[in-house]
């Protein structure tokens, strides 16, 4: 699951529920289970992804684990209105959500004519220029 933050949405909107094949993990890695979803909130950038990263220890998240190991839940920030932010622990927008499919194909399902900071294309034209592979398989439309 994706987490991201957009002032002036009343209610969150959710994705459908997307299954991936594994990105630079290990062979044999199952795969995963992708979703994305927009809410609006008045905390601070940086405590909001400390407050996602209280929730997936809670889940089991090890922060020891290996990079791109499976895990129970991944939650991230993908981005907060319009900012632009590099900081040791945050970057936004989300430095490879441009070209990550399993990210901008749930994003595209809620905000296609969203562009992104630092972006000229749309959530939607950005999806369709990268390639096929891996792929992005609709798991379930409602969660």
């Amino acid at each position: 699951m994706v987490a991201l933050m957009h002032e002036g949405v009343a209610n969150p909107l959710c994705s459908g529920l997307y299954e991936t094949e594994p990105v630079g993990c290990a062979e044999g890695t199952a795969a995963f289970l992708n979703a994305v979803m927009q809410i609006e909130t008045s905390l601070e950038p940086a405590e909001l992804l400390a407050r996602l990263r209280a929730i997936e220890q809670s889940r089991g998240r090890h922060e020891a684990a290996p990079k791109n190991s499976p895990r129970e839940l991944d939650l991230d920030l993908l981005y907060a209105d319009q900012l632009e932010l590099a900081t040791a622990t945050l970057q936004l927008p989300h430095p490879r959500l441009p070209v990550r499919r399993f990210v901008l194909q749930p994003l595209a399902d809620i905000r296609p004519d969203l562009v992104l900071p630092g972006q000229t294309e749309t959530v939607a034209a950005l999806l369709a220029s990268l390639p096929a592979a891996p792929a992005v398989r609709l798991f379930a439309a409602d969660w």
